[in-house]
């Protein structure tokens, strides 16, 4: 996508998809509002179609954004970060087991794991606990990424230590959307 279509694009998210609207409105009724320089449209060198920056807010990775859906994802899934960040001043980042819950509630959260999406990735549709599946395994790789986490195996340990408490906290929303 160029970064002229990803910044329209965004504009019209923001304005028209009711999950990112009711997550901007769920930040500003929690004391962080969020204006356009929050998001930052940029070309990135690594495979991610965004990220949250807690200093800056979320990075739109335009040259790895394909569609529209992409877009809506993964500004649902940093918006969750975002909104975990408002909401504990504490936060630290840096803790693999914070952010690992992060990470989980954002997989949860976002719509990463609906059954459309993992057809897409390959994995098929699961009757089986597959969304909990999705869920933990997008955490770990996700969590794998945090510079204090040492291999696979300390994210696999960090997920699994906070999944049952951070897969049930569905805040801001009352339910898994």
């Amino acid at each position: 996508m160029t970064p002229e279509k990803c910044e329209l694009e965004l504009k019209d998210i923001a304005e028209k998809t009711p999950i990112v609207r009711f997550l901007l409105e769920a930040l500003a009724k929690a004391g962080c509002p969020v204006t356009e320089k929050f998001f930052e449209v940029q070309r990135c060198d690594q495979a991610v179609l965004g990220g949250f920056r807690p200093s800056s807010g979320v990075v739109l990775c335009h040259n790895n954004l394909l569609t529209r859906t992409d877009m809506e994802n993964m500004l649902t899934h940093e918006l969750v970060h975002a909104y975990d960040h408002c909401r504990n001043k504490n936060m630290n980042w840096l803790d693999v087991k914070q952010h690992a819950c992060s990470e989980v509630r954002a997989s949860n959260l976002s719509g990463d794991c609906h059954w459309v999406n993992e057809a897409f990735r390959g994995y098929g549709f699961r009757m089986e606990n597959g969304h909990q599946k999705c869920v933990r395994r997008r955490a770990e790789l996700s969590t794998a990424m945090n510079p204090r986490c040492r291999d696979n195996e300390h994210a696999k340990k960090a997920v699994d230590s906070v999944f049952a408490q951070c897969f049930k906290d569905t805040r801001p929303f009352d339910e898994i959307p």
